[in-house]
């Protein structure tokens, strides 16, 4: 057995070794524990001081550091803020410099527009000025041109919706009242012999003497529909009508045969065919008439002449050579009047010839002048300078700049 005194009331107590050993376990347990507690305690004591310290010099080691570092940020500050002066300082020139240089080229850029511009405008008002002066000029040529062809049309061809005798008829009297005060012109509706011709034109001296008549067939192509007749196929019938109902001459006024050239030179004489006899045109009618009119009139005193000759029995010899003469006086009129027909005829064919050409030639000089508009209109300053490389590489730098 054991004894075991309390140590708070002084008691004792005996226990048994069982006993004992449990209270001595327990008491070591208590011991143990209170050892392990305060160790612990310490140890969570010297951690902390170990930490704090640890602390404190990692502290004291990065504020060293991170004096060093702020001194050298500092410096490095300071270099960078005294190099951005330098900096700003150079930037601050160099860009005064090129506002300058960019003042003085807008200076001469604004001058170059300014001077293409105005050359613009006066390039413009030149072009409208050749443009309403070459317009004024093709106006005045296609005039002249659509004068001549209607001059040429009107005497070459009848009118729209009129037959070619209308067409003659009409050409005669509008001239009737001042040319032909004592003509007879009318139809032939005389068939007693069987046949007869579309016109008779006759003409008297205040006498009442004939002196001039002739016979006129008026044939139009228009009126052939079923086959193309020839002037040649109606000149035997047109004699025999002549000889028949007394007329001296014989005309045929035709628009057959339209691209013959024979036939539209002029005035043609058939006469190697038949006497006295002509073929023309219906522009060649009225002036026909006054040719053959005229030489009558020439032969008058002749005719007159053999009136008288043949009253006193004058020999008739004279009266042959007189005819004779008056023959070649004839057809030397007739000739110089025809030269002068087909000389005019073709002076109005080669002007007309000349004005269509001046017209192309007008049209030629709009198509360049358009052109050139279009030239213009695409003028920029970069095709200026596209051949001036020191303008280019100018220009380029503006464009630097402004980037």
């Amino acid at each position: 057995m054991q004894e075991i005194k309390c140590p708070k009331c002084g008691e004792v107590f005996q226990v048994d070794e069982s006993g004992y050993a449990a209270i001595v376990k327990q008491v070591r347990d208590k011991e143990f524990g209170k050892e392990i507690r305060e160790r612990e305690t310490q140890f969570e004591t010297e951690k902390e001081s170990a930490v704090k310290l640890a602390r404190a010099e990692e502290k004291s080691a990065f504020q060293s550091e991170l004096a060093k570092k702020e001194a050298e940020i500092a410096k490095l500050k300071s270099e960078i803020e005294a190099k951005e002066k330098d900096r700003q300082l150079a930037v601050t020139q160099a860009v005064a410099g090129k506002e300058k240089e960019l003042a003085e080229k807008d200076k001469k850029i604004y001058q170059l527009s300014g001077d293409i511009e105005s050359g613009e405008k006066e390039r413009r008002l030149k072009e409208q000025s050749l443009k309403e002066s070459y317009e004024e000029k093709l106006r005045a040529k296609d005039e002249q041109i659509a004068y001549y062809k209607d001059f040429k049309a009107r005497q070459s061809t009848k009118m729209v919706g009129e037959s070619l005798e209308q067409h003659c008829e009409t050409e005669f009297n509008r001239l009737r009242a001042t040319g032909f005060q004592s003509a007879y012109f009318e139809k032939d509706n005389d068939i007693r012999t069987g046949s007869k011709g579309d016109y008779i034109f006759r003409e008297s001296d205040e006498n009442g003497v004939e002196f001039i008549s002739i016979m006129f067939e008026m044939k139009n192509e228009m009126e052939q529909t079923a086959t193309k007749k020839k002037n040649e196929d109606f000149l035997k019938e047109l004699d025999k009508d002549r000889r028949e109902k007394g007329c001296e001459y014989a005309v045929l006024v035709s628009l057959l045969e339209p691209d013959s050239e024979l036939y539209n030179s002029g005035i043609v004489d058939v006469s190697y065919r038949y006497p006295k006899m002509y073929v023309i045109r219906p522009q060649f009618f009225i002036p026909m008439i006054t040719i053959l009119r005229n030489a009558a009139r020439n032969s008058l005193e002749y005719r007159q002449e053999l009136a008288a000759v043949k009253s006193q029995n004058v020999d008739i010899s004279h009266f042959e050579s007189d005819m004779n003469e008056f023959k070649e006086k004839f057809s030397r009129n007739y000739r110089l009047a025809s030269e002068k027909f087909q000389k005019a005829i073709r002076e109005i064919d080669e002007t007309i010839k000349h004005l269509q050409k001046t017209k192309d030639e007008l049209l030629s000089s709009e198509n360049n002048l358009r052109l050139a508009n279009d030239k213009a209109e695409g003028l920029s300053i970069k095709r200026l300078t596209k051949n001036n490389p020191t303008m280019a590489a100018k220009f380029e730098e503006l464009k630097n700049v402004a980037d």
